[in-house]
Order: structure tokens, then sequence, then C-alpha cells
């Protein structure tokens, strides 16, 4: 590996633009360190699935690259529905993949990518539209944890979260339609914030008012809270706004969060199995807030324990399926066979193609119920919910099968494996997973807390307030 190649390999956004600033290096050169970092450990995460790096090198050789406040920094972009013109997409799904679809334009927030300067050299893996929490598509096959090969870098933002890991680049786009931003970032030892409902555009075609967002897993909090800043704020015709920060994100990184009252949920809220070291690490974290100064208590949102969530949450997340094997026929111009979506998603489709729509609508207000009970423990005069991220440690690949036999055997799997996440992306509030915890055998377990909507420059604080108390920049797989 070459000398810059491997000293800007654990270097983050914020240090590498700073580089390029300074004139120490240019961003071509930045890029084809990341190129070469991507070609020699690539092989053996399989993280970045889609490559366009000649197209990456003009870019970033072109004297009218945006001088933004990631000017010549690599990145890389998800494999679901972030388009960028002229380039491929696939979503996960195989006959995306066949077709050799072609993106013919940028989405609001790519464009958005390229006016902070950054040199977007590829896509990463994805499960076929995102459904489950690890990143094993039948399209382009299963990508590896960094820290241990044999698990899962979580999902649905597995592949982004890998090659973050492992020093392809220092940070990667991400999205989270059910915890696919902090599933990866607790089972790579990342920093993964989910943003409230209506942060980030998703003009022009997507409209705010679903379950997903996005954003980027990063090594560093203040990588995140730049890039939202670069990224936030509405698209033309967007459905959901979020209200305007007071500030900068990246004031909030380093700035005093004051004396937050902060409750703790270290347990499965219906009953289900945790982990032990998960439980650590939430109880651990309680007692590092406690000793910051803050009022920490064993207290939760009631709704967390209503035993209708599941379907309240699956209901919406069947009609995605169904909408987007519509739009998957619509992109390659004709029906997708039987082998061509996978099981589970082709069985949610088919179970929401049933809906009369009077039980769309019944099932939206149940969520909007769900939302403002959820929303009202804030408004009583909690600051932060604290909970393990995940359920369980990162789990070995293939725990999680998606086969026809069963097709729904995944979904009851994952939900055993993600039980914190996706209550968040139905109230729409912002949450955010920090690597606090490696287990005994060297494993990343995430810790996740959660703010009121609209809220993040409260998690911003917190969190760089606990980067600084227990630093994670120097824990670093050995791939």
């Amino acid at each position: 590996m070459s000398s810059l190649a491997d000293d800007t390999r654990w270097m983050d956004a914020t240090d590498q633009a700073a580089l390029v600033a300074s004139g120490d290096v240019s961003p071509s050169e930045l890029l084809e360190a990341a190129i070469e970092r991507i070609e020699r450990i690539d092989p053996a995460l399989n993280a970045v699935t889609i490559r366009w790096f000649d197209h990456a090198r003009e870019v970033a050789a072109d004297p009218a690259l945006p001088p933004g406040p990631f000017h010549g920094v690599p990145f890389l972009i998800k494999d679901l529905w972030a388009a960028y013109g002229g380039q491929r997409i696939s979503n996960g799904n195989v006959a995306l993949r066949r077709e050799h679809v072609i993106s013919p334009a940028d989405t609001t927030l790519v464009a958005r990518y390229k006016a902070a300067g950054l040199v977007i050299a590829g896509r990463t893996n994805s499960p076929e539209l995102g459904s489950v929490p690890t990143t094993e598509p039948v399209a382009w096959g299963a990508t590896h944890n960094p820290w241990d090969l044999d698990r899962t870098p979580g999902g649905s933002s597995g592949g982004a979260a890998a090659a973050v890991a492992a020093g392809l680049v220092p940070f990667a786009h991400a999205t989270d339609g059910g915890g696919s931003i902090r599933i990866p970032a607790s089972c790579c030892g990342l920093v993964g914030l989910k943003p409230s409902q209506g942060r980030i555009t998703f003009g022009p075609q997507r409209d705010e008012s679903g379950l997903g967002v996005e954003h980027c897993v990063s090594r560093t909090v203040r990588d995140s809270a730049a890039l939202l800043d670069a990224t936030h704020g509405p698209g033309i015709g967007d459905t959901v706004i979020a209200p305007a920060p007071a500030r900068p994100y990246l004031a909030e990184v380093g700035a005093d969060p004051g004396r937050l009252r902060i409750g703790v949920l270290d347990h499965h809220p219906q009953g289900g199995h945790v982990d032990a070291e998960c439980t650590l690490a939430a109880n651990n974290a309680a007692t590092l807030l406690e000793s910051l100064g803050h009022d920490v208590e064993r207290a939760w949102p009631a709704a967390l324990e209503d035993a209708s969530f599941g379907a309240q949450f699956g209901a919406l997340w069947s009609a995605n399926m169904g909408i987007a094997l519509k739009r998957f026929e619509g992109m390659i111009g004709r029906p997708l066979a039987d082998d061509e979506f996978e099981p589970m998603n082709r069985a949610q489709a088919e179970f929401a193609s049933h809906f009369t729509s009077v039980e769309y609508a019944l099932a939206l207000a149940a969520v909007a119920q769900y939302r403002r009970a959820m929303q009202g423990w804030w408004a009583d005069g909690w600051d932060l919910l604290l909970t393990p991220t995940l359920a369980e440690v990162p789990i070995p690949l293939g725990t999680i099968r998606n086969v026809a036999e069963r097709p729904m055997d995944a979904l009851a799997r994952s939900g055993q494996f993600v039980p914190f996440t996706p209550p968040f992306n139905t109230s729409g509030q912002p949450a955010i997973s920090l690597p606090l915890h490696w287990s005994a055998a060297g494993l990343p377990v995430g810790v996740q807390l959660v703010a009121a909507y609209g809220r993040e420059d409260v998690l911003y604080r917190i969190a760089a307030q606990l980067e600084q108390a227990a630093p994670w920049a120097h824990r670093t797989p050995s791939i």
C-alpha cells in the first residue's frame, strides 16, 4: 500500500479536507489513495459493488470541483434509491443488476453531496430494498464485517459501514427506514445518526412522509455534523420539513450539553431476549453519563411496550415493498420474474396488494397515534432515551435466511435482532448509535440515544461529550 493510502486510511473526512485545503495533497491524490485501498482490501469485504473510478478521476481532476466543506474527499453512496446521473443503480435487485439500469439524473441529496465537494467513486452493497438488517443480497452476495469476516456488518447500510470501518473511505452515505444507519454503525463500531423525518429532502422523486431518512455512517461525530450542515433542508415540494436548526450542527460539537434528563431502557420492552453484552453496553453508558453530571433514571416511553407496534410498522413496510416492486418493473419495462424479487419482499408486496384503501388509511392513522404517544414522553420533560442499539452482538452471516419455503422467517428473525431501532422511524425522531462498547470477543456494540423530534443539536452535543470521555477513534479492525 502506498504511503498516502496508508497515511490517510484512518483520517476522518474533516482532516482529509484540511489536507486538500492546505495544498498538501490534491483531490486526485486522495482519490487514488482511496481506490488503492478499495482494490486491495475490498475483495475480503465485498462492500463496494458498483464502481465508477474513471469517472471519479475526471471529477477529482476538474478545476470546477466545487469548493465545498469536503472539497476533494472521496465518498461512496449506497445502492438504494440514491440516483447519480449517468451511473448504475440496482437497489440490491438481481433484475436491475442484469439490466444495467442507469440513473438519468441526480437526486437532490446526491447533488448536495457534489456541491459539498465530495468525489463519489461508486456504490456500496445493500440488501434488496434495504429490507433486512444484514447485507446479503442475492444480486451481489454478502458483505463481511471487518471486525470478524464471518459476521454481518449489519444492514441495510452494511456495505457503507464495512467500507468506513475498514478505512476505505472516511464516511459514506447511508439510509435508515427501520434502523439501517444505526444497525450497521453498531455492528461496525461507527457513529450513525438517523436524522429527524423531513430533515433531508427525498426530492425529486420520493417523499419524506414515510419511514425512511438518509444521512451517513462515519468514524467521528464532527464528520456527521458537518455533512448534515451541507445537506439538510427542504427541496422543492417536500411534504414534511423538520424545523431549521438554530445554528450549524458543527457548532454543537464540543458545546456544553447542560445537565440532561436521560431515561434508560436496558431490556427488551416487550420481553424478548437481549444479549448480556448489549445490556452491559447500555448500563455502562448510563454510568458514564451520570459521571458527566446528567440525571439518569430507569425510565422509557410506555409506547415502546405496545405489542401492536409490529403490525403498524409492518403494514407500512409491506406497502413500501409493493410500491418498490412496481417501481422496479417501471425501471426495466417489464414484470419481474419470480426469481428476480427476493422471497420475503415478494411475500410482503403480495400481502400489501390485498390492502383496501380504508385498511391502509387505518394503518396510517394508527402510526400517527403511535407517533404522538411516543413523542409525548419527551414533551413531559425528558431530554434523551438511552437503549442498546441492538439486541445482539453482530450475528453470523447466514443467520437471517431469505428462503422461498418460509419467506417471512427472515422478517421474524430480523425483529429479534433489532427491536430498539424501528420505533423511532415510526415516530420520526432523531437517534444516534455510538460505539461505546466492545464485547469480550472484540466485537463492537453500539448504544442508541434518542432525542425529541427536530433535536439533532442535543444528540450532537451529547455524542461529542461521550466521544471525548470515552474515545473510540483509536479502535480499528486488523483487516
